[in-house]
């Protein structure tokens, strides 16, 4: 293997439509396609006032999120934070979270570590569905 892997993440294959979640969400999950040993990679492009339909949670991975452009709300268990372009958000193991794309949308990167194997995180759909 390579010391270095070079992708563009609009090449990695959008999962969102196999969850039945596009155009509103497009999620690209470049951790196979840049060969990451220790972490994970993605590209998440949320539609206008879009909230993503459940919340989610690591039991092991930390992860980062950067705001590229537009606005974003995420819930934290019990938290609600603002993000504009180029905040970067770090959310620690076992914090459920969920997305809300602003009135411009949302484009955002998503770093975790450390990589697990299997099933690392626990979905609930839903979980962010009153109208905060």
């Amino acid at each position: 293997m390579s010391n270095y892997t070079k992708v563009n993440l609009k090449n990695v294959e959008d999962h969102a439509p196999k969850f039945g979640l596009a155009p509103n969400l497009e999620f690209r999950s470049a951790r196979e396609a840049l060969d990451c040993e220790q972490s994970g990679f993605s590209y998440q492009r949320i539609a206008p006032n879009f909230r993503q339909p459940f919340g989610h949670r690591h039991n092991a991975q930390e992860e980062i999120y950067v705001l590229l452009s537009g606005g974003a709300r995420v819930k934290l268990d019990d938290d609600i934070v603002e993000l504009g372009p180029l905040d970067a958000l770090r959310i620690a193991a076992g914090v459920m979270r969920c997305v809300e794309g602003g009135p411009d949308g949302a484009e955002l990167l998503l770093y975790g570590a450390p990589k697990t194997e299997g099933q690392d995180a626990d979905v609930e759909q839903g979980w962010w569905a009153e109208a905060d």
